[in-house]
């Protein structure tokens, strides 16, 4: 196999369907399929519906990625997938797809973790370098403190080698940030999926307007909980002043109540995230996950790590979401690290911890 593998990536951990090619750190084709629109007439993801949603695009975005990248599947060097964590049902469509494709052409399954693939995002690069950005042009520098705040998950990780040494420092205790977008919208009236719709609310908003609570953020939860997330009380606190409000008769500003809530979360990510830089002497910020697409959580991030001297790096934003080319990205760096292919004893792991970086090695 040659220092740059071709690789495809199979990602169905949740709601799309992600299939990526890449050659090395190259990336050559990212193919997503959501099924969000099935998901938003009941407010959130089913995890039946996302299955069958999998199953019916898996083929024809594997197909669709080919075509742009350009490539055949026997060109490939190796196949690559998301084993955890996730939605079990969703994992398990990738999975078989994933071992029958490798089997198929006799060429190596590498099966990988979906949190650690969203720090592989930030390492690839569009082919041509005419358009390559700075960002592009400097490599990941180790070690490295990486926010991932999506949908289901909000982890602050410690990364010294992304192959082979990931800590997690702290996670989520209950509701992800996510998740706390998507109920607050429900809340508010207004349509799933809550971030985007939260950030347009927002833009007109006073964030400090309502002073909503800092989930474990005291001094006593700081013992316990330095690195951790909670979002849950927070996600009452807004239910609550709601409540409050039209029992006096009074109209919502859902701006304001927008733009405070997101004020309040963005406070806890990034405040933790600076204080992980500063406990543990690393200079460097690696943002993922789809809740990065937030502009407020952009915006602060960049700001206050500035002020604290500390680099922020933020993969692309269409790298941000769930996507087939991080899980290649991340197999390619494995195979280029020496790493051998995973045997086919794995299985779909919802809980997978974060320190497992790829899944029955050889």
């Amino acid at each position: 196999m040659t220092t740059e593998p071709l690789v495809l990536g199979i990602e169905t951990s949740c709601d799309e369907t992600g299939i990526g090619i890449v050659r090395g750190r190259t990336l050559l084709s990212n193919t997503i399929a959501s099924s969000m629109d099935e998901h938003a007439r009941y407010g959130g993801v089913v995890p039946e519906v996302a299955a069958r949603a999998h199953l019916e695009a898996l083929q024809p975005s594997i197909e669709k990625a080919l075509a742009e990248a350009q490539v055949t599947l026997d060109d490939l060097d190796a196949v690559a997938v998301t084993s955890g964590p996730g939605l079990a049902g969703a994992l398990m469509v990738g999975v078989g797809a994933a071992k029958g494709l490798a089997v198929s052409l006799g060429k190596p399954l590498y099966a990988v973790n979906h949190l650690v693939g969203h720090i592989a995002a930030d390492i690839l690069s569009r082919p041509d370098s005419s358009s390559a950005s700075a960002h592009d042009a400097a490599p990941l520098e180790y070690p490295t403190i990486a926010l991932l705040v999506s949908g289901g998950h909000t982890s602050l990780l410690h990364v010294r080698d992304l192959t082979a040494d990931v800590e997690l420092l702290g996670e989520t205790v209950d509701d992800a940030a996510g998740e706390a977008f998507d109920k607050v919208a429900r809340l508010l009236g207004l349509p799933y999926p809550g971030g985007p719709q939260i950030d347009r609310a927002a833009a007109d908003g006073d964030p400090k307007a309502i002073r909503f609570p800092r989930g474990l953020s005291k001094a006593s939860d700081l013992e316990k909980h330095r690195y951790d997330f909670s979002f849950s009380g927070l996600k009452t606190a807004v239910a609550r002043w709601i409540e409050r409000a039209e029992a006096n008769g009074e109209e919502i500003p859902t701006a304001d109540v927008a733009a405070s809530f997101r004020e309040a979360v963005v406070d806890v990510l990034v405040t933790k995230a600076l204080a992980a830089c500063r406990d543990l002497g690393v200079p460097r910020l690696l943002l993922g996950g789809g809740v990065i697409a937030n502009r407020r959580l952009r915006e602060v991030a960049l700001e206050r790590a500035e002020a604290a001297g500390v680099t922020v790096r933020i993969p692309p934003l269409s790298l941000c979401t769930d996507n087939g080319a991080m899980i290649a990205g991340l197999a390619a760096e494995l195979i280029a690290s020496g790493h051998p292919a995973s045997t086919l004893a794995f299985g779909a792991d919802s809980t997978l911890p974060v320190t497992e970086i790829q899944v029955s090695r050889a």
